[in-house]
């Protein structure tokens, strides 16, 4: 077990994803592979 603040700290990970999967992909029906790809894309990159 790493200590908190150590760089394999994946705390911040562990919180972005559940948010991620929250917001965006739940509320959502795609209709092909490439669609949410293309938007998580832009909803990670435009933030």
């Amino acid at each position: 077990m790493s200590r908190k603040g150590d760089c394999w700290d994946n705390a911040p990970m562990e919180s972005f994803f559940p948010t991620l999967k929250t917001e965006r992909v739940h509320h959502r029906v795609y209709a092909t592979r490439n669609q949410p790809r293309r938007d998580l894309f832009h909803y990670i990159e435009g933030f």
